[in-house]
């Protein structure tokens, strides 16, 4: 399908809107906006600089969302049919990219598509938790409460994430800080050091030639340093795209000293939240296994998730067949069992997801506070290490005059 920029008068309020609209051709895209309720002034197809420009400026948070997703879920439950509820809510979202996914989705229901159907076109966009959400709710009659679960799930996701974020942007301000220290002292200081004592004909000590050696380095071939980081870089980040590199960069997470504790509740609470929450809407065990093994992000524990379902397939109870899983905490197992005996399987996994989600709130916490005199400590270090690089042959300048 083709993009066309368009130019359209809304038959029932008289403004004109300008956006893009996905059609076969400009007539298939017309028609859309006279069934949309709007008179086309100017359709024109978009051409590669500007679909290239699209996809680079265009970038949908997870705030945008979780505002759609609620929009929507309040005009349903007023009991407005779909596709009316889906052109309000791109009339209230600014968004340039996401609104023309609406616009496609909003086209594909009018087409006679389901919305999980629909939504299931950009899966970049709407991940397979969403999808399974709405379509459990189409099944069951329940869209607008399934697509208030969707973006409470979304809310709870959003806010460990930024959590764990701001826990890691105090270390990084303070390694910035460090390699500035640094730069500062190589490139300014270090060679009027360095003129001194060639001016005295005077040999330097051993760690101010180290930096000054260093310096010199730096001062010649920065632009080779730069390649070279620069391709080690990409090369990683490639590697862990690899199922390889994945596996091997999921594993140290589960292991890291500190923080692999922190990502083991992490993945532990995000696989009972979604849990359920897909369960309370009606969606089969073996479903939500399969889908939360994808929603933990997790190869490690995606595997022991998918383990776990084959053993519940064969007729094994869930709690059991978690029990067994090395990278499961213990205490999964042991609420999802109390939730067996009760059948409320969903409302236990809510109250583990709850005691996971405070647990990280509560170690995030202490590793802030914890990792703020540690990180001084460390630049203390650094630029006390460097300054006494510096002034230590001067001070024996200083002497070897005096004598």
């Amino acid at each position: 399908m083709k993009k066309f920029n368009y130019e359209a008068r809304d038959q029932a309020t008289n403004k004109i809107s300008k956006a893009t609209v996905q059609a076969d051709s400009e007539s298939a895209a017309a028609k859309l906006l006279i069934n949309q309720g709007f008179t086309p002034l100017s359709i024109k197809e978009q051409n590669d600089t500007e679909n290239l420009f699209a996809r680079l400026a265009g970038k949908i948070m997870t705030k945008d969302k979780i505002v759609f997703t609620r929009q929507l879920a309040t005009l349903i439950g007023a009991g407005l049919p779909l596709a009316q509820s889906l052109n309000t809510v791109l009339e209230q979202t600014e968004n340039k990219k996401l609104q023309s996914i609406i616009q496609e989705i909003t086209a594909s229901v009018e087409g006679g598509k389901t919305l999980s159907e629909s939504f299931s076109k950009h899966p970049t966009v709407f991940d397979p938790v969403f999808l399974a959400l709405i379509g459990a709710g189409e099944l069951s009659g329940t869209l607008d409460d399934a697509l208030q679960r969707v973006a409470n799930q979304q809310e709870k996701d959003a806010a460990i994430a930024s959590k764990i974020k701001g826990a890691l942007t105090y270390p990084v301000i303070v390694l910035v800080v460090i390699f500035g220290v640094m730069a500062f002292m190589l490139f300014t200081v270090v060679p009027q050091v360095e003129k001194l004592y060639h001016d005295l004909k005077m040999q330097l000590p051993f760690l101010t030639q180290i930096m000054v050696s260093a310096a010199k380095f730096l001062s010649s071939f920065w632009w080779l340093v730069i390649i070279i980081v620069a391709v080690a870089v990409y090369f990683f980040i490639q590697y862990l795209k690899t199922d390889t590199g994945r596996k091997m960069s999921d594993k140290f997470k589960l292991t890291v000293p500190i923080f692999g504790q922190m990502f083991r509740k992490l993945y532990m609470a995000r696989f009972a939240r979604t849990g359920q929450t897909l369960l309370s809407t009606g969606v089969s065990m073996l479903d939500m296994l399969k889908i939360t093994s994808q929603a933990v992000n997790n190869e490690i524990i995606k595997k022991s998730i998918i383990r776990a379902a084959d053993k519940v397939k064969g007729g094994k109870a869930l709690s059991a067949s978690l029990q067994s899983e090395d990278y499961i905490l213990s205490l999964v197992p042991q609420m999802i069992k109390i939730g067996e005996q009760s059948g409320r399987i969903d409302e236990m996994m809510g109250k583990t997801a709850q005691v996971y989600e405070d647990e990280l709130d509560e170690q995030i916490r202490t590793i802030s506070t914890s990792i703020e005199p540690i990180l001084m400590v460390v630049l203390a270090v650094v630029a006390g290490g460097m300054v006494a690089a510096i002034l230590l042959p001067i001070y024996s300048l200083v002497n070897g005059i005096n004598v």
